[in-house]
């Protein structure tokens, strides 16, 4: 009887071993459907720091982070960017396939000219991470009423007064269907990226 027991005990470690992925993949589709859901992104047609259009088509199908800057700034943005950085290099070394898309709330002064120099500036591989500029007006539909994220400018200020230029400072998670899955306060402690990371793991290993 001792071989027969043997036996059935390396089949039900065997069948263990083979259902544990299964379980990952349930438990990261129920965790993942628990985020919260903020409406979808809409369309947009943009232009990348390449001078070639760019529109929401391009990441679909693809989980991305976008935030919100532009290359004037002297306080915050330049900090949002080091945080984008550390959440790229992070999500590679967790073999994460996760995009990043920054629109500029400046688009009159950031051409796609000096998109490329920000981006050289401040080392970003553009390789998964894409600089949008555009008209005023489609970019201010893209980031108020598609990303829910506030931006603007003093309207009594001078075109050269960039610490009138105000914008949101949380970095937005998206998932491959164009959800918007959550808001993350990055500039405060490590706790937004941390949490940013956990749900874009969760997104990514939940099936679609």
């Amino acid at each position: 009887m001792k071989p027969l027991f043997w036996f059935a005990g390396v089949l039900v470690i065997a069948s263990l071993f083979t259902a544990w992925p299964y379980v990952q993949r349930e438990r990261a589709r129920v965790a993942a459907e628990n985020l919260p859901q903020y409406g979808t992104v809409p369309r947009f047609e943009l232009t990348a720091q390449t001078g070639r259009p760019f529109s929401d088509a391009d990441m679909r199908g693809h989980l991305y982070v976008a935030d919100f800057f532009f290359t004037r700034c002297p306080t915050v943005c330049p900090l949002l960017t080091e945080k984008m950085l550390r959440v790229q290099r992070q999500a590679r070394e967790q073999g994460l396939d996760l995009r990043f898309a920054s629109f500029s709330v400046d688009p009159r002064h950031d051409t796609p000219e000096r998109l490329t120099a920000y981006a050289r500036d401040h080392r970003i591989d553009t390789s998964n991470w894409t600089l949008l500029t555009g008209p005023m007006d489609q970019v201010e539909t893209t980031v108020l009423k598609g990303f829910r994220v506030m931006m603007g400018r003093d309207a009594d200020a001078g075109e050269d007064d960039f610490f009138s230029v105000f914008h949101g400072e949380h970095f937005v998670l998206v998932d491959a269907r164009g959800q918007l899955r959550g808001y993350y306060r990055v500039t405060e402690g490590e706790g937004g990226l941390g949490a940013l990371l956990r749900d874009a793991a969760l997104l990514a290993l939940a099936p679609e």
